[in-house]
């Protein structure tokens, strides 16, 4: 523990030496160096201790209030989110070494001065949630990350879209913490004890109980994007630079599923089933509504955020599911489903940070995150458009790489509904699975539409038929998580027995449990229908059936080749296909209007030329997140309601005053003594 606490305290110094060296060449090398040495050591460790199944590793600091000190406490559970968190920090700074790099040879000077001593922190703060073991240490660490996260999206403050991003941020960021506040509250009215020790000992009644759920779906849930709080991600998201977006998004929102699943399925005790139901039910809508939201965007790093808050759904299923299992005495199906969420907790932040590298290379090369400018990359950029096409297949769940075992071990987990004894939960159960199975599908098109757009066809803009590939460690940065996809993806039980010691700490079983049969490359857990899933084979399969494939077509196709113009629907210019091709809008308009148009309003408006003018057509889309109609702006006129009612107060005579104080004084003895009682 020692040595974890201490990479951290060397990702303080790594800070401060970024802001004193922020301005000499060598900055970047020292904190992106730093950094990840660090994240490496951290990892390495955790990694350790699971294998080794040791005990947990726990210390006690003189530090924060005088009567609480500081507990900190490694167990199987943050083991594991340490390997996530510390894994994307070594990719994210070897990416943004290069990403520094490339953007000081094109335009000189250092755009990374702000994000140099905030960078190490931001890490610094998520390893600090993870290793809390009381509600103080918790709540500051928590804090801590989201202004680092948020000072991070204002370090490209001159972008006229951050300010109103980041403003947005810390408002939903306050918002989590306020609701995390009240549920620790909540959960140590009883003993006034906040280590988690003590909350763990001292498990609320059923009201208490139900009150925390509901908080902590709130407070975790508006961190890690569940709809309709996640209004925060498309915005924050996209506005800070691309290796920081990939922590935000593949990483820091795991830390708010952590704090799901220490709160429900550590420090709140034995789970009632209904917890698991408003659970799946809001991982449901969030997958859905993510996946449509995310087909309906050009930009490139918009849609990755908004993709996000699809799988986050994906794993919130996965977490009520293990619930609901855990709550019917059925542990070991619980298991196989809390496997499948951290399963994927593991696959998207590896999928997800991979793919906004590559949408970092993408706009190193050509200046622009807009899908309708960019084509043909696959010529200018071939390895990155490899990664990329890695990615891309890995988070549409095809096989054999890693986010197709995640979605079949959480598909496992829903076929075992009929063991449940509640006819309410059976058909809930088979309607989040036909709503997962859907999300699947147009994620699943969202990437052909990102991909086929961005890498195939033609350049649409100048900048994309003059990129140029990126350095090779940003190469290198992306190279990492894609051959992780594919060795996951190939050999993922050791990785799911790595992560047994945590499912016997929250469930009390593992999902291999009853099988006599368990070599290492054959995943066969627990199911009531005996379903098993071997990589080695079907990746030989899909090799085979691709040579197979190419011969035939070599074979039966004629060999003379033919070279023409591309017929440009009598356009005249030097390249029409460039013009005449599909754009992004275009590509996603069929799923748009048979999904997007009553839930968003999306509309589109068609610019056609009069007959004579050689004008391309031009199609435009309108659409409205419901969530601000129904959320965010209903929000905002109340708070500022609120704001202008009390700013009455500071004219009211000294007499109201007396008398107000009076009145909060007895309302807050009458609060402890209720809670007291």
């Amino acid at each position: 523990m020692e040595l974890v606490v201490s990479a951290i305290a060397f990702l303080f110094a790594v800070a401060v030496s970024g802001a004193a060296a922020r301005r000499l060449s060598q900055a970047p090398t020292i904190v992106y160096g730093g950094t990840a040495a660090a994240c490496a050591l951290i990892a390495l460790w955790a990694a350790l201790r699971l294998a080794g199944g040791g005990p947990d590793a726990a210390l006690v600091l003189p530090v924060g209030l005088p009567w609480i000190q500081a507990h900190l406490r490694a167990d199987a559970l943050s083991a594991v989110f340490l390997i996530v968190v510390n894994l994307g920090g070594i990719t994210a700074s070897l990416f943004g070494w290069g990403y520094e790099r490339a953007h000081h040879d094109h335009h000189g000077g250092s755009q990374d001065g702000p994000v140099l001593p905030l960078y190490p922190l931001f890490l610094a703060g998520m390893n600090m949630v993870l290793i809390a073991a009381d509600a103080f240490t918790f709540l500051l660490s928590w804090e801590f990350m989201s202004l680092a996260s948020w000072l991070l999206v204002l370090s490209t403050h001159r972008d006229p879209e951050t300010p109103k991003a980041a403003r947005l941020y810390i408002i939903m960021a306050s918002f989590g913490t306020a609701c995390l506040l009240l549920a620790f509250g909540v959960l140590a009215t009883a003993h006034g004890d906040y280590s988690f020790a003590a909350i763990r000992a001292h498990a609320p009644e059923a009201g208490g109980a139900a009150l925390v759920v509901v908080l902590i779906l709130l407070g975790a849930g508006s961190k890690a994007g569940l709809v309709p709080l996640h209004v925060w991600l498309p915005l924050a998201h996209p506005a800070a630079p691309s290796h920081v977006s990939a922590l935000m998004s593949g990483v820091m929102t795991k830390v708010a599923v952590y704090a799901m699943i220490r709160v429900l399925f550590d420090l709140l005790g034995e789970p009632e089933w209904w917890w698991g139901g408003v659970t799946m039910g809001f991982g449901a809508l969030t997958a859905v509504m993510g996946v449509l939201y995310a087909l309906m965007q050009d930009d490139v790093k918009r849609l990755l955020a908004y993709s996000t808050v699809e799988n986050i759904g994906a794993i919130v299923i996965a977490l009520g599911l293990a619930l609901v299992f855990k709550a019917a005495h059925t542990p070991v199906i619980a298991a196989l489903a809390l496997a499948a969420a951290l399963l994927h907790v593991v696959n998207h932040s590896l999928f997800k940070s991979l793919l906004f590298f590559a949408a970092g290379a993408m706009l190193t090369a050509t200046g622009s995150r807009d899908l309708n400018r960019l084509g043909g990359l696959i010529h200018r950029m071939p390895t990155t458009a490899v990664l990329a096409l890695i990615g891309a297949a890995a988070i549409s769940a095809l096989p054999p790489l890693n986010g197709f075992v995640g979605e079949w071990l959480l598909f496992q987990a829903i076929l075992n509904a009929p063991a449940l004894s509640e006819w309410s939960l059976k058909i809930e159960i088979a309607v989040v699975g036909a709503a997962l199975a859907l999300a699947t599908a147009l994620a699943a098109a969202c990437f052909v539409r990102l991909y086929g757009i961005a890498f195939l066809g033609r350049p649409r803009s100048r900048a994309a038929a003059d990129a140029v590939e990126v350095g090779r460690a940003m190469r290198l940065g992306m190279a990492v998580p894609a051959v992780l996809c594919v060795v996951l993806g190939v050999l993922p039980t050791p990785l799911i027995r790595l992560f047994e010691p945590a499912l016997r700490l929250l469930v009390e079983a593992g999902p291999f449990d009853g099988r006599a049969y368990q070599p290492w490359f054959w995943l066969a857990p627990t199911s009531a229908i005996g379903n098993s899933y071997n990589g080695l084979i079907m990746l030989v399969v899909i090799a085979l059936l691709s040579v197979v494939l190419v011969m035939g077509i070599h074979r039966k196709a004629s060999d003379r080749v033919r070279w023409s113009i591309p017929w440009g629907c009598g356009f005249d210019g030097p390249d029409p296909a460039a013009v005449t091709q599909y754009t992004a809008s275009s590509f996603g308009q069929p799923i748009r209007r048979a999904f997007g148009s009553t839930v968003f309003r999306a509309r589109d408006h068609v610019d056609m030329p009069v007959p004579g003018d050689t004008r391309p057509a031009r199609l435009s889309v309108t659409w409205t997140d419901p969530a601000w109609v129904v959320v965010v702006e209903p929000l905002s006129r109340a708070v500022g309601w609120l704001a202008e009612k009390a700013n009455r107060l500071q004219f009211m005579t000294i007499r109201r005053y007396l008398t107000l104080m009076f009145l909060a004084l007895v309302v807050l003895l009458v609060m402890v003594a209720v809670t007291q009682r």
